[in-house]
C-alpha cells in the first residue's frame, strides 16, 4: 500500500474514487442481500475467480480511508457476501514507514518540546507501521519504557476529503436506487465518518485505555497498557510498552506446558461485560491486537475504534443473544425485528421461518466452529437484509467481535467450549445488569420520574375533566397536509383539471373548424389546429405520466421500539 502523502488534487481524487465505484458497480459486492437460508454455508465456498481479492487490493491502493472502509465493511454481513467478507478480513494494514523527520515534527508540534527533551531515548526504527500511524519504542527520564504512537502527516486532511466525496456519492445513490433506499448508504458513511474521525483523536483512545483497564479490573488475567497523559495529544499517544507473543504464534509446546484456558475464558467474559454491562464494543479485537506476556497475562491494545451501545439497545441485544444461545428461534426473530427497521419489501413470514431454521441448526451443532455464536449473529443480519429488515449496525459489530474473540479463544485453547463459556457468563451479566438497575443512581432516576408523574397527574386529570364537562375535547390529527394522502389527492385534482382543459380545447377546436377564416394551414383554420395540437400534447402528457408514475402504493418503513 502506498504511504500517505500530501492531499491529492481534489478533482483527480474524486475521479479516482468514482472510477473505483464504477468498476465494482456490478461486481456483486452487495449480492449477500439475496441469500437464502440454504446458501449461507455454501456461499462461503463459492469460487469468485479472484474478484474479492482484486477488490481488496484496489481498496488498499486507494489509501488509509479505504483500508478503514474495508475493515468496517468486514463487519456488515447484511451488505457484503461471504466471499468478500473473507477477503476483507485478510486485508493488510501494514505500510511503508514515513520518514523520521516527519515523526519528530509531528511529536514536537503536538507536545511543544523537542523529542530529546520529552524522552530519555527514542528509537528511530518503528516497531509497527499502519495506514494511519506508526509506533516507536522510547524511554522516559524515569526509566519507564513506553510505546509512542504517531499519526501520519496529512492523515486528517486526506480522510476528510475522501469522506466528503463518499458522502456526496452515497446520498445520490440512496436517492436514485432501490438498493440505496433499502440500505441507506448515506447514513452508513455518516456513522463511519464519526467513528473514523474519533479514531484520529488519540486522546479518545487514551481514555478508552483507562476505561477498559478499569472495567477489566475484575479479570487479573487481562492487561491494558496505561497511557502517559503528559505526553499524549491529538496526534501522539504515549502508553506503556507491552511485549509478548501474538496468540496465533503460540507454539503447541508452550500451550501444553502452560494452560491458557483461563486467558480465553477471561477474554470472552470481559468482552461480554464490556458490551452488555458497560455498553461498549471494541470493534477490532483481532489476534494482532492481543499478546500473551511473559508473566502469563493477555494484553489488549489498539482501542481506537470503540462503539457505544445505548441502554435500551443493549437490553435488546442481550435478550437476543440469550435466546440464541438457548436455542429459542422465535424469540430471536422477535427481538431482531423489534430493533430493526421494516422496509417496503419486508417478508415477515419468510424471516420468521428461516430464523427458526437457522437457530435450530445452531442448537443441533452446538460447539461447531462453522456454527458458532458469532457466525449465528452474522448470518442473522444477512437473513434480515434478504427479507427486508435493516438491522442496527451494533448487531453486525457484535457478531464480528464475537467471531474475532472465538478465533482468539480457540488459538489459546482449541478444546475450549465457547458456547458453554458464553452461556455460563450471561447469568453473571444479568446479575450485573440488575445490580445496575437497583443502584442508587438508577433508583434515583426512577424516583424522579415517579415524582414528576405524581406532581403533574392531578392537574392534567382536572384539565381533561374540564374539557369533557364543557364539551370542548378535540382530537387533532397532525401531519395530514404533509402525508402521502394529501399528495395523492392533489395529483388527482390536477389530473381532473388537466382532463377538463384538454376536453374543452378539443371541443373548441372542433367548433372553430366550421368557422370560415382566411388564415388556414393544411386546409384547416390555424387557430383550430393550434388548439387541437395543444390539447393533444396535454392529453399525451397525462397518459405518459400515468404510465410512468402511477403504481400501487407501498407500505412505508416501520421502526421497531428502541
Amino acid at each position: 500500500m502506498p504511504a500517505m502523502t500530501e492531499p491529492d488534487n481534489s478533482l483527480a481524487r474524486t475521479a479516482r474514487i468514482v472510477r473505483f465505484l464504477f468498476k465494482y458497480r456490478n461486481a456483486g459486492v452487495f449480492s449477500g442481500l439475496n441469500l437464502d437460508i440454504a446458501t449461507l454455508d455454501a456461499a462461503e465456498a463459492t469460487p469468485t475467480e479472484g474478484r474479492p481479492e482484486e477488490f481488496v487490493a484496489d481498496l488498499e491502493a486507494l489509501g488509509p480511508t479505504f483500508v478503514k472502509i474495508g475493515q468496517a465493511l468486514s463487519t456488515r454481513a447484511d451488505m457484503v457476501p461471504p466471499a468478500y467478507l473473507a477477503a476483507l478480513e485478510r486485508m493488510q494494514d501494514n505500510v511503508v514507514p514515513f520518514p523520521l523527520v516527519d515523526v519528530r515534527r509531528v511529536i514536537e508540534d503536538e507536545l511543544g518540546v523537542r523529542v530529546s527533551k520529552a524522552f530519555e531515548h527514542f528509537d528511530d526504527v518503528p516497531i509497527g507501521s499502519a495506514s494511519l500511524a506508526q509506533v516507536h519504542r522510547a524511554t522516559l527520564r524515569s526509566g519507564r519504557v513506553v510505546a509512542v504512537k504517531v499519526q501520519r502527516p496529512h492523515a486528517l486532511e486526506n480522510i476528510r476529503a475522501d469522506l466528503d466525496v463518499l458522502g456526496a456519492v452515497a446520498v445520490r445513490f440512496d436517492q436514485a436506487t432501490d438498493l440505496g433506499r433499502r440500505l441507506h448508504f448515506g447514513d452508513w458513511v455518516h456513522e463511519f465518518r464519526k467513528t473514523l474521525l474519533a479514531e484520529l483523536d488519540y486522546r479518545i483512545e487514551a481514555e478508552n485505555l483507562e476505561r477498559f483497564a478499569e472495567h477489566f479490573a475484575h479479570y487479573p488475567e487481562l492487561l491494558v497498557p496505561a497511557p502517559v497523559w503528559d505526553l499524549t495529544r491529538m496526534r501522539v499517544l504515549t502508553m506503556d510498552l507491552i511485549e509478548g507473543t501474538k496468540v496465533t504464534a503460540i507454539g503447541g509446546l508452550r500451550r501444553t506446558e502452560q494452560s491458557m484456558q483461563h486467558l480465553a475464558r477471561a477474554l470472552m467474559c470481559g468482552y461480554l461485560d464490556q458490551a452488555f454491562v458497560h455498553g461498549e464494543i471494541h470493534a477490532d479485537p483481532h489476534p494482532g491486537n492481543l499478546l500473551v506476556t511473559t508473566d502469563g497475562r493477555l494484553a489488549i491494545f489498539d482501542l481506537g475504534m470503540v462503539a457505544h451501545v445505548p441502554p435500551r439497545r443493549r437490553d435488546r441485544l442481550l435478550k437476543l443473544l440469550y435466546a440464541a444461545v438457548d436455542g429459542r428461534g422465535e424469540e430471536v426473530a422477535n427481538e431482531s425485528i423489534a430493533i430493526s427497521t421494516r422496509l417496503e419489501v419486508y417478508n415477515e413470514e419468510r424471516y420468521l421461518r428461516e430464523v427458526g431454521q437457522l437457530v435450530s441448526r445452531y442448537a443441533a451443532h452446538a460447539g461447531s466452529q462453522s456454527l458458532s455464536e458469532g457466525r449465528l449473529v452474522m448470518d442473522l443480519t444477512r437473513l434480515g437484509a434478504a427479507c427486508g429488515l435493516r438491522m442496527p449496525p451494533e448487531l453486525s459489530l457484535l457478531g464480528k467481535t464475537m467471531l474475532n474473540l472465538e478465533s482468539v479463544c480457540r488459538a489459546l485453547d482449541p478444546a475450549l467450549d465457547v458456547k458453554q463459556v458464553i452461556d455460563d457468563h450471561l447469568e453473571h451479566v444479568m446479575r450485573a445488569r440488575l445490580k445496575q438497575a437497583f443502584s442508587a443512581s438508577g433508583l434515583a432516576g426512577e424516583v424522579i420520574e415517579l415524582q414528576g408523574l405524581a406532581r403533574d397527574a392531578p392537574r392534567k386529570l382536572a384539565d381533561l375533566l374540564s374539557l369533557l364537562a364543557d364539551n370542548k375535547l378535540q382530537l387533532k390529527v397532525t401531519g395530514l397536509q404533509e402525508s402521502r394522502l394529501m399528495e395523492n389527492l392533489q395529483k388527482i385534482a390536477n389530473r381532473i383539471s388537466a382532463g377538463v382543459i384538454v376536453a374543452a380545447l378539443i371541443l373548441a377546436s372542433a367548433l372553430l373548424m366550421r368557422v370560415e377564416t382566411g388564415a388556414r394551414l393544411f386546409g384547416y383554420p390555424v387557430l383550430a389546429l393550434v388548439l387541437f395540437l395543444v390539447a393533444s400534447a396535454l392529453g399525451l402528457g397525462i397518459v405518459i405520466s400515468a404510465l410512468l408514475h402511477d403504481r400501487r402504493a407501498k407500505p412505508s418503513e416501520q421502526r421497531g421500539p428502541r
